[in-house]
Parts: structure tokens; C-alpha cells; sequence
């Protein structure tokens, strides 16, 4: 009961989770045999999340781009037309000079040629800071794409531990079958009543309805399954049982989280990077041309051409007063990131040593079904030559028959979750 339940429960989620996912356009074809590797990179591969690390890519690369071309010759083209209610004039009349005053509507289009020079480094602190952005971006899908391997673990394991359940259920129907074939004998020599039959061949019917929902079970997995990895698989799909090394104590944790820290820390440094660039000078070089009335010459009432060259020195000293303000909240933002870090370290070396007990668990409880088990085929076999002496009812058969089944279902089910637990082990450090 509590097996079925868990199985409704995975087939259930799953569906909702993957009604979640987009095909791509990997062609489709069977699958008759999967390993859970296989499944691992299929399932990242087709996952709507890996698109977004392109995008992320893309994104980072036009950035950057956009941003080096800061450094290209910037060209300016300007022009004015105005009218002034006075000019200047020289208010001392010389008899042998003349100097007539300007016009009062004047003209001027030019055009400004700049190289920049130095910058203070922002634009390479920019161009930083696009990448670390980018690779931020693109190892949180990588944590997305990580936790795939969670669900496909449930999913593969689930159809294991069912294909081990429908092999019980034929070892029981043969016993109950080899069972009925004797009070057959007993019925037809008169020392056996028909009822004996007619419950072992009830019995019969209900491990044909227990083979029935497990293969229903195991199609609504495989369904769900063949979702993620964005193949087809067939109902009979042969899955490889996983090869796990025994967790080593103490593991090194290598999740992808950590990268992120990482990656976290990395783009404060970048961003203190840009709070000194922004104060310092920007120098660059620069030529003006065009044409007017007046010129440069501003006592020459005509139109004139005109250029200007220099260096231009730009220093904004605004941005001092909040550098300090600035600096402690990334600072402030920094020791946030460390206590995140702190805190997913600490859950993880939980969660591995509560893993670690269940593997203890599991160990000795197989231990103990192994045990349970010979005692328990023992005392069927008993059970069975007793059945064919007529000693015993068809009934005390089924129920030593039954026992044995339960003791082999309690084995079956501590030894899947013995390789979950391994896998999800390896799983929760990272290395699997």
C-alpha cells in the first residue's frame, strides 16, 4: 500500500513538472535500452533552461561589443542660427581705423572629431563586469539544470523498483499456480474440496490485477520520463541499473552552488573595480571645424571657416560624496553572499550525514530480509509438502506464501532505496 502510494505520488508531480518543458528539435527516435547517465544528459540537454545560457552568451558578447566601442573616434555635428539683442562694439572712434560692428543674427554648423584617450579604466571595468554578469547568469541555470538530476533520479529509480516488483509478483504466481495444480490432483481424488481450489485460484487473480497496476505504474513513469529526455521510450523500455561507487566519508562537496558564490564574490570586486574608475579624470583629444558668420575672428562680420584642435581634460568630482556609502554596501552585499554560502554548506553536510545514517539503515535492514527470507522459504516449502499431504489448507498456504512475498517485497524495496540513497548521496555533494 505505502509503494503504491509513493508511486501515485511520483507519477502525479511528475506529470505536472514535466508539462513544464518545451521540445526542442532533436529528432525523435525509440530508445530501448537507458542508462541513468544517458538520462542525466539528455534530460540538461533538452531542459528549457540550457536556451537560456545562450541568450545569456549573446547577451554578454553585444554588450561587450557596444562598450569597446567607446574607444572609436566620436564624431559630432552641431549648428545654430541666432538672433541677440546687442553685440559687442569698440565704443572709440579712430579716424584711420574702422571697425563695424557684427550682425546681430549669426550662423554657425561645425563638426567635432574626439578620440578618448584614458577613461580611468571604466570601460575595461564595464567590459568585466558584463563578463562576470554573464558567467553569474549562466552557472544559476547550471544550479537549475543540476537539480534535473533530482527528479530523474525518482523517475529511474521508481521504474527499477517496479520491474523488481513485477518479477515477485510472477515468483508468487508460480507458487500459487504449482499450488492450485496439487488440490487439483487432491479435488479430482476426493480428498481435497473444490473451495481449496476456487481460493487459490482467486489468489491467482489478484496477483494478475497487482501485475496489471504495476505495469500501469511503470507506463505513467516511463511517460513522464520520455518527457524530460524528449524521446520516445517504449513501454518495455530496458533501464540499466545504475552503476554507484560506495560514498566516500567526508566527500568533497562540488555543487554547482558553490560556483555561484563564486561568481557572486567575483562581481562585487568588479563593481568596487567600477565605483574607482568613475572618479577618476577622462582625457582625450579633440578637433572642431565649421563654418559661420562670425568666425573665430569675431570682428570679421562675414562668413569664415574655422577649426579647432586640443586635449580635453573631464573630472567629475561629484560622485565622491557617495563612494564611501557605496563601497559599504558592497561590502554589506559581499558578507550577505558569505553567510548564503555558510548556510547552504551547513544544510548540505546535514542532509549527506543524514544520508549516511539511512545508508546504515538500509544496510543492516538487508541484512535482516535476507535472513527473514530463508526462514521464510523454509517454512513455504514446509507449507507446500504439507499442502500435498493434505495437512494443511489451501488457506495456510497462501498465508505462508503471502509472508514469503512480503519479506521479498521488504527486500526489494531496502535495496532500491539503498542505491537511492547512494545516488542521492553522490547527488547532494555534487559528484554524481
Amino acid at each position: 500500500m505505502l509503494l503504491t502510494k509513493w508511486l501515485n505520488s511520483l507519477v502525479k508531480t511528475g506529470g505536472l513538472l514535466a508539462a513544464l518543458l518545451v521540445a526542442t528539435s532533436l529528432p525523435a527516435q525509440d530508445t530501448s535500452r537507458l542508462s541513468l547517465q544517458q538520462a542525466y544528459q539528455l534530460a540538461q540537454h533538452n531542459y528549457p533552461m540550457i536556451r537560456q545560457k545562450g541568450l545569456v552568451r549573446q547577451t554578454a558578447a553585444l554588450n561587450i561589443e557596444n562598450i569597446s566601442k567607446g574607444f572609436l573616434p566620436q564624431l559630432t555635428i552641431s549648428g545654430q542660427a541666432t538672433y541677440q539683442s546687442t553685440v559687442i562694439s569698440v565704443p572709440v572712434d579712430i579716424p584711420t581705423l574702422k571697425i563695424e560692428a557684427p550682425e546681430k543674427d549669426q550662423y554657425k554648423i561645425q563638426a567635432e572629431l574626439s578620440q578618448l584617450i584614458y577613461d580611468g579604466g571604466n570601460t575595461s571595468a564595464q567590459k568585466n563586469m558584463q563578463r562576470v554578469q554573464a558567467l553569474v547568469e549562466e552557472q544559476k541555470a547550471e544550479v537549475e539544470l543540476y537539480k534535473v538530476k533530482e527528479r530523474i533520479n525518482q523517475l529511474y529509480l521508481g521504474i527499477l523498483l517496479i520491474d523488481e516488483q513485477l518479477k515477485q509478483v510472477d515468483l508468487v504466481k508460480k507458487d500459487v499456480q504449482l499450488g492450485i495444480q496439487r488440490v487439483v490432483a487432491q479435488v479430482n481424488n476426493g480428498t481435497a474440496f473444490r473451495s481449496s481450489q476456487l481460493t487459490l485460484e482467486a489468489e491467482q487473480l489478484k496477483n494478475d490485477q497487482r501485475a496489471i497496476e504495476l505495469q500501469a505504474q511503470r507506463k505513467g513513469l516511463v511517460d513522464v520520463l520520455a518527457l524530460f529526455i524528449n524521446r520516445p521510450l517504449p513501454v518495455n523500455v530496458l533501464l540499466e541499473p545504475p552503476v554507484v561507487t560506495q560514498p566516500v566519508a567526508q566527500e568533497r562537496i562540488a555543487r554547482p552552488e558553490l560556483r555561484l558564490f563564486h561568481y557572486q564574490d567575483s562581481l562585487f570586486g568588479v563593481q568596487n573595480q567600477m565605483i574607482s574608475a568613475r572618479n577618476r579624470p577622462r582625457t582625450s583629444l579633440f578637433v572642431q571645424g565649421g563654418y559661420g558668420r562670425p568666425g573665430l575672428n569675431m570682428l570679421k562680420n562675414e562668413f569664415d571657416w574655422f577649426y579647432i584642435a586640443g586635449v580635453r581634460l573631464n573630472w567629475s568630482l561629484g560622485a565622491l560624496y557617495t563612494t564611501k556609502k557605496e563601497r559599504t554596501l558592497l561590502e554589506v552585499n559581499q558578507r550577505m553572499v558569505n553567510v548564503q554560502k555558510d548556510m547552504f554548506l551547513l544544510n548540505t553536510h546535514t542532509a549527506l550525514q543524514q544520508q549516511q545514517a539511512e545508508l546504515d539503515k538500509l544496510n543492516q535492514l538487508i541484512q535482516t530480509d535476507q535472513e527473514i527470507i530463508a526462514i521464510r522459504t523454509q517454512v513455504k516449502e514446509a507449507a507446500n509438502a504439507q499442502l500435498a499431504n493434505g495437512v494443511i489448507t489451501a488457506s495456510d498456504f497462501l498465508r505462508e506464501v503471502n509472508a514469503e512475498d512480503q519479506a521479498r517485497q521488504a527486500l526489494i524495496m531496502h535495496q532500491l532505496q539503498y542505491v537511492q540513497a547512494q545516488i542521492n548521496y553522490r547527488t547532494l555533494s555534487g559528484n554524481q
